[in-house]
């Protein structure tokens, strides 16, 4: 398993592009420096009407394969 953290701030404007489908992708910047891309509606879950906003915890199987993504902060 590889655990990435990263924090995101995300208006709900910006989010809305989700909903219209001009947007599949949220690219992060992991605190190792790493550049992370993952489906926009994994962070659905905490999208409120300010967007999105704080820590996160990425977790990947070996293969890079998505296991779980949390809120940490």
């Amino acid at each position: 398993m590889q655990e990435f953290h990263f924090s995101i701030h995300v208006t709900y404007q910006e989010f809305e592009a989700l909903y219209r489908g001009s947007v599949r992708n949220v690219q992060v910047i992991a605190d190792n420096g790493k550049s992370i891309r993952l489906p926009a509606v994994k962070f659905i879950p905490w999208l409120s009407q300010l967007g999105i906003r704080g820590r996160f915890k990425l977790t990947l199987t070996a293969d890079n394969k998505f296991v779980a993504l949390e809120k940490t902060a």
